[in-house]
């Protein structure tokens, strides 16, 4: 079967957000930001998915995962936040997560 147009754009978004997300891991806030470009390409990709099979039921599904994906965005920010209180900074070389 091959690929749509749309499906080839949303496949490149979620890959170089995966990419962005493996090469530029020096702050907390640009991971975050590939994350949330990860979860959008998959939430548009649901939401095209349900459009193109019609049915009422699978339009839950995209709701559903954007919820998920705000609940994934404040958690991450919150943690943000935590650690920018307590060590002065997002970068995430400087973090040692084995301490408490």
């Amino acid at each position: 079967m091959l690929l749509t147009h749309e499906s080839w754009i949303l496949s490149a978004t979620f890959f170089l957000s995966l990419l962005g997300l493996s090469f530029h891991r020096a702050h907390l806030l640009s991971a975050l930001l590939c994350l949330e470009g990860m979860m959008l390409s998959i939430f548009i990709g649901l939401s095209l998915w349900a459009m193109k099979l019609s049915m009422t039921f699978p339009m839950m599904f995209p709701v559903l995962m954007l919820t998920m994906s705000a609940c994934e965005a404040g958690l991450g920010l919150s943690i943000m936040i935590a650690t920018a209180r307590t060590h002065g900074t997002d970068d995430l070389n400087t973090l040692n997560l084995l301490q408490c």
